[in-house]
């Protein structure tokens, strides 16, 4: 659910995930539909990979907002 990204515990770009990925950090990942596929693709699989839960949000607008921050973002974790 989005509003998880409320908490403090939380990374928001495409490198702080992919970082967080692989620190094994991440709990959980939020993808917006609407972003690049070219970088939120490689991400999504990771955390598949990682078997982590991924999440789709329908817009970048939307997850940038849910996270408290004034512009869209592509991908955010959940730490």
């Amino acid at each position: 659910m989005i509003s998880e990204l409320n908490s403090p515990n939380k990374v928001v770009g495409a490198k702080q995930v992919r970082r967080a990925l692989n620190d094994g950090r991440a709990r959980k990942v939020f993808v917006a539909a609407d972003a690049d596929p070219r970088v939120t693709q490689p991400l999504a699989q990771l955390a598949v990979d990682k078997r982590i839960a991924v999440e789709l949000v329908p817009t970048m607008k939307e997850l940038g907002s849910a996270c408290g921050i004034a512009v869209a973002s592509a991908v955010a974790a959940l730490l």
